[in-house]
């Protein structure tokens, strides 16, 4: 079965600085026409950051659309032309003040591919050495040391609610999980 969408012409509604709104008018499988909202993003990166005794380096930051404080793992908005890894590098050190001698691909995903084509990649960051944070202007954040061991109760409790954070938290575990009973 044929389920490819054919786009026949775009309109470009809004031209932001992080995101952009176009309308694309497309031919479904079956002939008819459609319209299709895309919200046009340069993708992200999320990443995990664990200190040698297990303590996961998280943040805290207000984030309007939400209305509330969240609970996060740093993040950021690739820049034109930036390879995923050294935004990952690049955001570390921004939001954390820790570089990572070692960034182990965790995935890559759409967050929202009914509607947005951000794609996000996920990194687990280990080897952490201080550094300095220096924050975007427009941003502030708090870090928050977490034990790995209180990751999953955090999520059951409700008190992550970030989908980029819990999936690459879980990843991340996992895998540190994997690693740590190869060393046994």
């Amino acid at each position: 079965m044929e389920l490819n969408e054919t786009v026949l012409r775009s309109e470009m509604i809004y031209d932001g600085k992080i995101v952009h709104l176009k309308v694309d008018h497309v031919r479904l499988p079956d002939g008819r026409e459609a319209k299709r909202e895309v919200v046009v993003h340069s993708g992200a990166v999320a990443i995990v950051p664990v200190m040698e005794d297990g303590t996961v380096l998280m943040v805290r930051q207000f984030r309007l659309p939400a209305g509330k404080v969240l609970l996060e793992v740093p993040a950021g908005t690739l820049e034109a032309g930036e390879e995923p890894m050294a935004c990952a590098h690049r955001e570390l050190e921004e939001e954390t003040g820790y570089r990572a001698a070692e960034l182990q691909h965790l995935f890559s995903a759409y967050l929202a591919p009914g509607y947005s084509t951000e794609r996000i990649h996920a990194y687990l960051a280990t080897g952490l050495t201080k550094s300095h944070a220096h924050t975007d202007e427009d941003e502030t954040v708090e870090i928050v040391p977490i034990s790995s061991e209180e990751i999953e109760n955090k999520i059951q409790a409700g008190e992550l609610e970030d989908a980029k954070s819990i999936s690459a938290l879980l990843v991340a575990l996992k895998r540190l999980s994997v690693r740590g009973k190869a060393a046994l």
